[in-house]
């Protein structure tokens, strides 16, 4: 690191505290947590990528397709079902609970099943979003450990605590606009990463020389996850995929927050079709780094030798610490800090308001600046949990980003379930949603201790179709103790040229994914 990285780094801190400051102005929580739905699609898709592309994709997508064994670009699975998850939302889930008007998503739940099943599935998002935001701390704190030479302890410190000023500050629309700005210098980062490691292996087509064909598959469909493989096959990554991400898009308070917050529903809309959209693209340049960078650690023992055979993450560390010139280390990790501050500030944020709103002002009236208070403090608390949970989250699973997602797949069908009965399914009651919630969570969890030869992905799938099967049972037996509500018909949005446009793409990643291993000579 030379000082015009370090200044490179100063002057980016400096500017996102600014910009935070400029931004601070809220006196209400529709305003802190909902930035007066003021927000049209660019800004709110830009912030979803930037959120969900994050640091721990930055740094654990490469390694898991250049390093890790059993790696390579089958990672692109992970996007097949994003498009088919947005239909699903934009049909189905959105038009109902954006017409509610909620700041937290499991307020419409006490509406449909009562206060205890609000509660309950507000708790168990806030136990998963910590967690994996603790998670995202660490990864970030990883790459300023080899890059900058601090200890850990340090930088876990150092990131948990700019990001929480920054996101204390300015709410809703810190969150928005500055995940927009990160979104674009995290592109900037990947361009820059992709252009030296081409250089340094002496151009494209070197590279294609060089990589290992093994890593060049993309789609297996014999794979089932179901024991004796690495389990990224087509019909788990698909079938998974469409549960876990319509939960993590419609479902999780840190993403459906952000589609509350648009003007309007046809703003929501859009936002969701950009968001099956841009997914892919980004990733794809995720992947093609990572074979970039996996070839250089071949081509250069030196290089690989630097690389813990148990530890893959650190392949993009140690690229941007030893082979950027001045400037460039420090704009790759303001890029990586950038990707970091968008996705914990609005875990921060969405666990903040799911915390004021479902525990601590549900059916009571609060002033505007007690409401704030609380919400300040709520935001104070959820920051220093994730810090200190950093400590003790970064290797539950091989690489960062699957540690991430395994985390989600305990309790994204279960939580996606739940709000499946009650914007679809008229005839489960509260207390069947309670119990069939409860057992999806506790289900997955016995798969993970007891049944590790199955795929984590088919966790999003189980816990769902648990949940609902224990939630009607019960709901039958129940129906005369249940408390009569009334049920509002559920919205439905045909909206034709969206669906079509995501039913098309869906096909077209899927084909450029089978020819994408003879695009690049296999």
């Amino acid at each position: 690191m030379t000082w015009l990285d370090v200044l490179v780094i100063v002057l980016y801190l400096a500017g996102f505290l600014w910009l935070g400051y400029r931004l601070k102005s809220h006196d209400d929580g529709q305003q802190f947590f909902l930035g007066d739905k003021s927000f049209g699609w660019f800004p709110l898709a830009l912030s979803a990528a930037a959120t969900q592309l994050s640091s721990a994709s930055f740094i654990s997508a490469p390694a898991f397709v250049g390093l890790k064994q059993g790696g390579g670009l089958i990672w692109l699975t992970y996007e097949f079902a994003v498009p088919l998850a947005m239909i699903f939302l934009i049909v189905c889930f959105f038009p109902t609970l954006y017409a509610a008007g909620v700041v937290s998503i499991y307020a419409f739940l006490e509406r449909r099943f009562g206060g205890t099943t609000r509660v309950l599935l507000s708790l168990v998002f806030q136990f998963s979003r910590a967690f994996a935001t603790s998670v995202m701390i660490y990864a970030v704190a990883l790459i300023l450990t080899y890059a900058l030479g601090l200890p850990l302890w340090l930088t876990i410190v150092v990131i948990g605590l700019v990001t929480l000023i920054y996101c204390y500050q300015g709410g809703m629309k810190a969150v928005v606009y500055g995940d927009a700005i990160q979104m674009g210098l995290l592109l900037v980062g990947l361009v820059v990463c992709l252009v030296v490691g081409l250089q340094r292996l002496g151009g494209w087509q070197a590279f294609l020389q060089q990589v290992d064909p093994a890593r060049l598959s993309a789609v297996n469909f014999h794979e089932y996850g179901l024991g004796g493989g690495n389990g990224f096959g087509f019909w788990p990554m698909v079938v998974g995929g469409l549960f876990l991400y319509a939960s993590y898009y419609g479902a999780d308070q840190s993403q459906a927050q952000r589609l509350l917050s648009a003007r309007d529903m046809g703003t929501a809309r859009k936002t969701l079709l950009a968001n099956g959209l841009l997914r892919f693209p980004v990733t794809l340049c995720y992947c093609v780094m990572g074979l970039v960078l996996g070839t250089l650690a071949t081509a250069h023992p030196a290089f690989g030798r630097m690389i813990p055979a148990d530890n893959p993450d650190l392949l993009v560390p140690i690229f941007i610490r030893d082979y950027l010139p001045a400037g460039l280390t420090g704009l790759l990790i303001v890029a990586i800090f950038s990707a970091a501050m968008s996705s914990v500030s609005s875990a921060i944020n969405s666990l903040s308001a799911a915390s004021v709103e479902d525990l601590f002002a549900r059916g009571r009236e609060l002033s505007d600046v007690r409401y704030m208070r609380l919400s300040k403090r709520a935001s104070l608390f959820w920051g220093g949990l994730c810090i200190v949970l950093a400590f003790f989250t970064g290797h539950i699973a091989p690489t960062i980003i699957e540690a991430i997602n395994k985390i989600g797949s305990v309790f994204f069908g279960p939580i996606l379930a739940t709000f499946i009965a009650a914007i679809m399914i008229r005839r489960i009651n509260g207390i069947g949603a309670n119990y069939g919630l409860i057992s999806g969570v506790s289900v997955n969890i016995l798969l993970w201790l007891a049944v590790p030869q199955l795929f984590w992905f088919w966790w999003n799938v189980t816990g769902a179709l648990t949940t609902l099967a224990v939630a009607g049972a019960v709901s039958a037996v129940t129906r005369s103790r249940s408390v009569p509500v009334e049920l509002p018909s559920p919205l439905l949005d045909l909206h034709w040229p969206s669906i079509t446009v995501l039913l098309l793409f869906f096909m077209a990643i899927l084909g450029f994914s089978l020819w994408l291993p003879v695009l690049l000579g296999a």
